[in-house]
């Protein structure tokens, strides 16, 4: 049994997620626990914060030892992905209450002929449709209802695990450890077309793999990273644009923020690019591998990057770090 001393040291963050309101900040990591931070306190101080200011107003145990691999927020719930459970917790319970239970669970089928259960890498949510997607460890996403908690199809075209997920007005794309960007038509669940990074020599890094960490688009580009290089994609043609410069030993977070690129994985910096793939800032991380940037606008601008540290980095004006907090 790792004991408190050697989990504090040796913790690490794999999800986050903001509250509906923006004033709260969660974050999931490998002993199955949620730390709570009341996030405008910190980024608005009335006065020079203390330590305890800085660690979490209150943490909820989803299930001991347990890894939190994703984290989702809808205008109700904080969806938590686990291992072979999704759970459910209501905000206000999360923001009012010392004792928080989950208020619904989802189990996840157990296709394979073996008693472990599968990861949830990634969720998803539709707002529209009121569905929610998950890329699981058994190399399926699965579609659920968020009312009925019912599994309405499942999709089963990766090889191996899934990563990540991401949408496009009515594409869904994953990327997964076989290497492949498949875009899903989530009016069919049919793949409409894919891309294969490790395909192209720039792209291609043999001594790390083939799987793809991190992906992201927007109307005209996709955005994809991991054992291969963080590349940029023409979503119309799915030639490749960017190759990006960077150094780094693998990636987790990629993604398209208005005219930018946001990277990191296991690298010391964090890195904001141009869609060119010009350097236009470097925050060092304390992190050595970052698995989670999350970032908002309202009500105040934030972009919090957090990793294999029980550190987490502050970034208020998204080009240097000005706050740290801590989980213990």
């Amino acid at each position: 049994m790792v004991n408190k001393l050697n989990k504090a040291f040796y913790n690490t963050v794999l999800s986050q997620a903001f509250s509906p309101c923006g004033n709260y900040l969660v974050l999931g990591d490998i002993y199955g626990v949620l730390s709570i931070f009341h996030l405008s306190k910190i980024i608005q101080p009335e006065s020079n914060l203390s330590k305890e200011e800085l660690t979490p107003k209150n943490r909820i145990t989803v299930k001991e030892d347990l890894q939190v691999n994703s984290l989702l927020t809808t205008q109700t719930h904080l969806i938590v992905g686990g291992v072979g459970v999704i759970y459910a917790y209501l905000w206000k319970n999360i923001k009012n209450s010392k004792n928080v239970q989950s208020v619904w669970t989802i189990d996840i089928p157990n296709h394979r002929d073996t008693f472990d259960k599968t990861d949830v890498n990634c969720l998803l949510y539709n707002d529209d449709t009121g569905h929610i997607y998950a890329g699981c460890g058994d190399n399926s996403i699965y579609v659920f209802d968020i009312e009925s908690r019912k599994i309405l199809k499942t999709l089963s075209k990766h090889k191996d695990y899934i990563h990540c997920l991401t949408t496009n007005g009515n594409d869904l794309i994953s990327g997964g450890e076989d290497g492949l960007v498949n875009i899903w038509d989530m009016r069919t669940y049919k793949i409409s077309n894919k891309i294969e990074p490790y395909r192209d020599d720039k792209v291609v890094r043999p001594e790390l793999g083939n799987w793809i960490g991190a992906v992201s688009s927007n109307e005209d580009y996709l955005l994809c990273g991991g054992g291969t290089r963080v590349s940029l994609w023409h979503y119309r043609f799915l030639t490749n644009s960017t190759v990006f410069p960077i150094d780094d030993k693998g990636i987790h977070v990629a993604e398209i923020y208005n005219d930018k690129i946001f990277a990191g994985g296991r690298s010391r910096l964090f890195y904001q690019m141009s869609f060119v793939g010009d350097i236009i800032s470097e925050i060092a991380t304390s992190a050595v591998t970052t698995y989670s940037a999350i970032h908002q606008e309202q009500p105040f601008p934030v972009l919090s990057i957090a990793g294999s540290s029980p550190k987490i980095d502050i970034c208020s004006n998204f080009m240097y770090k000005n706050q740290q907090l801590s989980l213990y």
